[in-house]
């Protein structure tokens, strides 16, 4: 079991996880061990050195939150902030902590200045070194790297791949999954005659949740068959019509397929490509987007993290669904887009077997701990007496007549 669960774990090793605070712990440590030092070498200097350090640094945030002031008030006040001067102030980074962190360093600074040496140098670095931070951030030169723009985006929810993630679970995924089981039932009492060009009846093996292909080229082809020859489609389910955005009886549909193993098995599915790749992949293809194909391929695994994080919140939706994040490293087999569902199918009914008592198993074990052997018709039930409880006696005989009668004889 484990060895053919084994590809299907191969996927965490492509899947992007969010970034951690690994930088904040190198930044604390290597903090802690330069104060440590420079206690070590001169305790009653380094009250005055750390606040001009922090004071330099903070005044230079603020000097660069002046430069930006200067562009949005002159050019966006109306505009982008409707005239409100906090909203403004505050996205220079001009209030906030950056201003508390400056006012405190300064009066540090102030009560401790006479321990630092040459005191009418220390002015110059704290003009200076502001400016000079000032010039490289406006310049670029230490501004935020590739790494840090990556993780405010994600963070702040700010991707592509955040907001066609959202809008195929809001706008797809949210109406159409959990009208999904009915729609299989009703497919299935309309179909008892028809088993398929293979003969073999249909659903009797395969999943009744929507498959979700997620393909991390995102090569999406219009018919599944053209992808895998094991693949054919079979007949659509019954049509869903929702009424949506001013669109009466919009028309929401899913189709039926048939995978073949290599025995002949036949598996019976709802499947379907995550459409929203398809955008991914005309952005990739224009210039003017600056999209290139790594950065496609970090949007697609974002979009499969995003969805499936949205997903497994969503109560409506839940075991409705199963999200099959397609590798491209293997695309010189013809059959390998039916050979991965075929994996998933496995792996899903043997959670299924697992997480679920067989009905006959659950009979057998009431059978078992009923009092008298027999099957409990019901639920098990707390009974609560309202009589006034009695008193602890003594064992008395028994002298009822058929008692005695029954010792006689």
């Amino acid at each position: 079991m484990a060895a053919e669960m084994q590809p299907l774990r191969d996927l965490d090793a492509v899947i992007t996880r969010p970034r951690g605070n690994l930088p904040k712990v190198c930044s604390v440590v290597l903090a802690v061990i330069t104060t440590v030092a420079l206690v070590v070498v001169s305790s009653e200097r380094f009250c005055g050195w750390a606040a001009l350090a922090i004071l330099t640094t903070a005044l230079g945030s603020l000097l660069h939150g002046v430069c930006l002031l200067l562009e949005e008030m002159l050019r966006h006040f109306s505009t982008r902030y409707r005239c409100r001067k906090l909203h403004m102030l505050s996205a220079c980074g001009l209030l906030g902590q950056t201003l508390l962190v400056a006012l405190v360093a300064g009066l540090v600074f102030y009560l401790t200045k006479h321990t630092l040496p040459h005191k009418n140098q220390y002015w110059e670095l704290l003009f200076l070194l502001p400016v000079v931070y000032t010039l490289f951030k406006s310049l670029g030169l230490v501004g935020p790297s590739e790494v840090e723009v990556s993780d405010i985006c994600e963070r702040r929810k700010m991707n592509v791949a955040h907001g066609l993630a959202w809008s195929f679970y809001i706008g797809y995924l949210q109406l159409v999954l959990p009208r999904l089981g009915d729609a299989i039932a009703k497919f299935r009492a309309t179909h008892q005659s028809s088993i398929g060009p293979h003969q073999v009846p249909l659903w009797g093996r395969g999943s009744k949740k929507l498959l979700i292909l997620i393909p991390l080229d995102t090569s999406i082809p219009d018919k599944l068959e053209d992808e895998d020859d094991n693949i054919y489609f079979f007949e659509n389910l019954q049509n869903n019509e929702i009424d949506r955005a001013g669109i009466r009886g919009r028309v929401y549909k899913h189709s039926v397929y048939r995978v073949r193993d290599e025995q002949g098995n036949v598996y019976d599915c709802a499947m379907e490509y995550a459409t929203p790749l398809l955008t991914l992949y005309r952005m990739s293809q224009e210039r003017s987007t600056g999209f290139g194909e790594p950065e496609r391929r970090q949007q697609v695994l974002l979009f499969y993290r995003t969805l499936q994080d949205i997903l497994d919140q969503s109560l409506e939706c839940r075991n409705c669904y199963r999200l099959i994040l397609l590798n491209d490293e293997h695309k010189d087999d013809p059959h390998f887009l039916s050979k991965t569902i075929l994996k998933h199918l496995e792996q899903q009914e043997k959670e299924e077997f697992c997480l679920t008592p067989h009905p006959i198993q659950e009979q057998e074990q009431l059978f078992l701990n009923s009092p008298h052997g027999e099957q409990m018709s019901r639920e098990p039930t707390l009974m609560m007496s309202l009589e006034q409880p009695l008193p602890l006696r003594e064992p008395t005989e028994n002298t009822e007549p058929h008692f005695r009668e029954r010792h006689d004889a």
